[in-house]
Parts: C-alpha cells; structure tokens; sequence
C-alpha cells in the first residue's frame, strides 16, 4: 500500500497541474471505487464543472478542495496509482476513473484490485467520515514526545502495531514502520508501554528523517510495480531500505540477517542483534 513518501510524491505531481484547473468530466468506470459516497453519481456530479483549489494530504489521503465547498478525496488502497496523461493517450488495464481539465489533461487513476477509492465529501459528510478521526499528519504534525509518552503508557500492543495505528500518527504504514524501528534499534514486537522515555524519544526521533529520506528519492516501488509516479516512473528508495523486504539479508548496521516476523497479521523486518 502506498503510504506517506509515495502519496506527497503524488500529490507534488497533481498540484500544479490540477490546481486552479476546471474539471470538465469526470467519470467512474467501476462502482466500487465511488464506494465511500452514498449515491456513486456524487463523485462525477460533484466534481464536473468545478475548479480545483488545492491539492492536500494527510496521512495517506489526498484531499483536494473543491469549489462549492467540496473536498475530493482519493485513496490509493493497495494497488492504486495515478497516472497523468493527454486526452487519447493509451490506458493502462484497469483505468477505472478519469477526471479530465479544462488543462487539456486526465487524471486516471488505476487499480486493479480496487481497494482503492474516490470520494467527494461536503463539511458534513467529511466530518462524519473515517477521515475524521486520523491522527495528526507524520511529516507535518508529528507529535511532541511527552505526548508520545502519554499515549505509550500501559499498553500491550506492539509498537509496531502502534505506529501503523492512523488514529495516532497518520502516515506510516508497513514499509517505513520497519525503518524508524530499525533506526530506533527497538524490536517491532514490544510492547509499546514497554519503552523507557529514551527509547519513545529515539522513535518518534526517526519518524520525519525516515519518511523525508522516502520522499528525496519518490518512494517505494515494490516488484510489483504497483505504485509509480504519475509520469510512469519508479520510486528508487526500494534499494535504500535497511529492515523491510531484506529477510536474511546482512544487517547493514552489524551484519546479522534480518529476520521477518508476522505481527498483527503484518510482516514486519527487523535486526534481532540490534534491535532490543
């Protein structure tokens, strides 16, 4: 799933070509990906015929406001992405919505499991929703350590499950989870009230370098090749990482083989000789 670097690398792309821009039509192949709308029509309705203003992110969503009061929100699931293209350019499989501009210009958005979503929300609609209760953005608004501190208190869970937790920080998800622990020197399997101040410290410390670091360089691009960037290009942080996707690769920081352990149905990769 893409997760913060590859959605704000998109999001840089979209901005200035969607902002300011009128949206001439806007059309949603596949139901399921206008799912979050009660009626699925409201994403072209809403949308056909407005200016974009902004193009915003939190966490893992793009929200782009929309005149009329509207805020459009797109979700990439597990396997979407965007692609910015010319009207009458060849469609990759799967291209399930196309927003066209005024700019001479589509937005398609291709998905082939279709986990992925399209929204267009009023204030209501968007206060009532799961974007709502998101936690403050990773990179923008990370949260100071005593409040760190605070919500570790007590609590069992692994402090890998409680980073990817989106009600707390929004933003991490599997892939950059592993990193900040690796960097922390913490393993993703302890419990979360077991930290001392120190080490909440050393964690939270990690999150924005980690996550800037993916950014610098586009993103991850997996095998798959699920994710790109809008111009078709792959994120290059894939050979950067030191925990994710390395099983029984050497340590970069003392050599010994990453083990993979599954955590709240996750796999997660870690050092077990520096990571404590």
């Amino acid at each position: 799933m893409p997760e913060l670097p590859e959605v704000e690398t998109v999001r840089r792309s979209l901005a200035p070509a969607l902002e300011g821009a009128r949206i001439v039509s806007a059309v949603v192949r596949h139901p399921r990906l206008a799912r979050r709308n009660e009626r699925p029509v409201d994403v072209e309705n809403r949308l056909k015929g407005r200016r974009v203003v902004r193009v915003g992110r939190t966490g893992k969503f793009l929200l782009a406001d929309v005149e009329g009061d509207f805020t459009w929100v797109t979700h990439l699931g597990m396997s979407g992405r965007i692609e910015l293209a010319q009207p009458g350019d060849v469609e990759k499989p799967h291209t399930h919505v196309v927003i066209s501009t005024n700019r001479d210009q589509e937005m398609r958005m291709v998905d082939p499991r279709t986990f992925g979503f399209v929204a267009v929300f009023t204030p209501e609609e968007l206060a009532g929703s799961t974007i709502a209760e998101l936690g403050r953005d990773a990179l923008h608004d990370l949260p100071r350590s005593p409040v760190w501190v605070r919500h570790l208190a007590g609590r069992t869970v692994a402090i890998k499950s409680l980073l990817l937790d989106q009600r707390f920080v929004a933003g991490l998800g599997n892939i950059y989870a592993d990193e900040v622990l690796h960097r922390a020197r913490i393993r993703p399997d302890r419990p979360a009230g077991s930290l001392s101040t120190d080490e909440i410290k050393r964690v939270r410390g990690f999150v924005r370098p980690v996550l800037l670091a993916g950014l610098r360089f586009g993103g991850t691009s997996l095998d798959d090749l699920a994710y790109l960037l809008p111009d078709g290009r792959a994120g290059e942080y894939l050979d950067r990482l030191r925990a994710y996707g390395r099983e029984s690769l050497p340590c970069h920081r003392d050599g010994t083989p990453i083990e993979r352990s599954v955590i709240g149905g996750r796999s997660s990769f870690w050092c077990p000789q520096c990571q404590r």
